[in-house]
């Protein structure tokens, strides 16, 4: 049967900006995403891809992908839209940057909630003061670009490692940092299995970094930044998992992705005499 073509999300996000600041979104490479996207299977998968256009895609099917897997977490969607949105808008618009301690805790509410849900984990960040939670984070996100730095800084606060430090870094800094999202790690090569050290993070970053480079050499709008490069793998990764029919057919040449027209369209069924 035929695949249908990723709906377009009623609201895109905008993409960060340098300095933290929420940016107007990039428009769509066309009215219509291709319907070729559904047979987006790279050799390797996305990581190794340098064609900013299907990464662009990947972007742009997002909010789709986050909707299906928010079906039984009806609290996923509204989280994600405040981590990243509202929260980076609300950080920039500050003096310094900085979370607030009701940032932090609602910060690790969105991160539970995307990834394995551990209420000790809750319980545990809840017990931070907002003074320490605002003079940590304003201490971290002034020490980058020194990544490595900002994390041990922000590895202060009670139920804080570095993956939820570098959650905390992209809001304010997505050209400096990404999240550590397992589904980014796993996709890719090398980086399995997980380890949540400062050290594997790290090789995770410059990873996720050069991919960028790599993007904004061909994309002349040079949007790509760590955090984007990680969103679009978490798509992939997590569309591939539930086995969306977005990504369902895998193992195909790319070339047969780039011929697009009319003799890709399925033709039409014939009518049934009566």
């Amino acid at each position: 049967e035929g695949l249908a073509p990723p709906r377009s999300p009623p609201s895109p996000p905008p993409l960060h900006a340098e300095g933290g600041k929420a940016a107007k979104a990039s428009p769509r490479l066309a009215s219509r995403p291709p319907r070729h996207l559904s047979n987006m299977s790279l050799k390797g998968g996305l990581f190794t891809c340098d064609d900013h256009t299907y990464w662009r895609l990947v972007l742009n099917a997002y909010w789709d992908v986050l909707a299906a897997k928010g079906k039984k977490q009806k609290e996923l969607v509204a989280l994600d839209k405040w981590y990243q949105e509202e929260l980076p808008a609300a950080v920039a618009e500050r003096k310094a940057k900085y979370l607030t301690r009701e940032d932090l805790v609602k910060l690790m509410d969105w991160k539970l909630s995307r990834g394995k849900f551990r209420p000790r984990l809750q319980q545990l960040v809840a017990t931070n003061s907002s003074e320490a939670v605002e003079s940590c984070t304003e201490k971290a996100f002034r020490l980058l670009p020194d990544v490595a730095a900002a994390i041990t800084e922000l590895s202060r606060l009670k139920a804080v490692g570095p993956a939820t430090a570098s959650a905390i870094l992209a809001v304010g800094a997505p050209e400096a940092a990404a999240f550590m999202a397992d589904e980014a790690v796993e996709s890719i090569p090398g980086l399995a299995p997980i380890q949540y050290t400062l050290k594997h993070y790290m090789i995770y970053l410059g990873k996720i970094q050069s991919c960028a480079e790599r993007l904004n050499k061909t994309d002349a709008e040079k949007m790509w930044t760590p955090h984007l490069v990680e969103k679009c793998l978490w798509t992939w990764a997590t569309a591939k998992k539930l086995q969306l029919p977005l990504f369902k057919t895998l193992g195909e040449e790319r070339e047969k992705d780039k011929h697009t027209g009319e003799e890709d369209e399925e033709p039409p069924k014939k009518q049934k005499r009566k």
